[in-house]
């Protein structure tokens, strides 16, 4: 049997190396290195916070002046944007980046001619805002208007839009209104009088107003054909005496029932 004999050192009693000095590790110069580098390294993090900080107060400082300039852009028919522009100017208090650029947009939506209107800063200091107007295409009840999408507004006066139709009925149901007066006011083409005016009822019946000052009791059912037998009899009927009508009902099948005006007495001077 062969048996590995392990080579080993072997030291005389006198030539053992001390253990004194293989433990003692001596001082090195990296290790102030060490010590002072992170401080190097955070002192100049800091300064250069510092600078950047301080090259971003200056840039808003010198970025952040007064208004001196609004500018209003788009086409307008109904609004003057002059106006507009005054009054948005008298509710400028702050610097440019200090604007409140939502309660601006406010201050223009308070006009009920402005459907909307989008701010915005520009450099040179200035605001610019961008409006769309309303576009009237109906009177609604006694003191609103109606603008093209059907959207309700109560401008000061509607004085000058005594020409436009004049709805009626649930703020809910404008489109339909809109809708149903279009597709009325079409079967009207071709006669002696025109179409003025439309009510719808709480339960969904209608009633329209003809430029004569005629008031048409439509009802909720079949009103194509009522409309169209009402204008053959009206035109044939009843057209020589409208200014003697006040109302008529044409929800019966065979006919229309006529309510006439009230005479008005004359008084006898003296």
């Amino acid at each position: 049997m062969n048996a590995k004999v392990q080579t080993l050192q072997v030291y005389d009693q006198y030539e053992l190396p001390s253990k004194a000095n293989s433990s003692v590790v001596k001082p090195d110069v990296q290790e102030s290195e060490l010590y002072w580098r992170p401080l190097i390294i955070l002192s100049s993090a800091l300064i250069f916070c510092g600078l950047m900080f301080s090259g971003y107060t200056q840039a808003m400082k010198w970025l952040d002046r007064p208004v001196n300039e609004i500018r209003m852009l788009g086409e307008t028919k109904y609004l003057n944007k002059t106006l507009l522009a005054e009054k948005l100017a008298a509710s400028i208090s702050a610097p440019l980046l200090h604007l409140d650029i939502e309660a601006l947009r406010n201050t223009l939506l308070d006009d009920p001619w402005v459907q909307a209107a989008e701010v915005r800063r520009e450099w040179p200091p200035a605001v610019s805002v961008l409006v769309s107007e309303q576009i009237p295409v109906a009177r609604w009840g006694k003191k609103g208007l109606l603008n093209h999408q059907g959207d309700i507004f109560w401008p000061d006066s509607r004085d000058g839009y005594e020409h436009l139709p004049e709805l009626n009925g649930p703020a809910t149901e404008t489109q339909l209104l809109m809708a149903q007066y279009h597709d009325m006011s079409r079967l009207f083409q071709g006669a002696s009088v025109r179409m003025s005016g439309l009510t719808m009822e709480a339960r969904g019946a209608w009633i329209l107003q003809m430029g004569n000052g005629i008031e048409v009791v439509v009802g909720r059912e079949q009103l194509k054909d009522r409309l169209q037998r009402f204008l053959h009899v009206y035109q044939k009927e009843l057209a020589s005496a409208a200014d003697r009508i006040e109302r008529i009902d044409i929800r019966y099948t065979n006919g229309v029932a006529v309510k006439w005006r009230e005479p008005i007495e004359q008084i006898k001077a003296g």
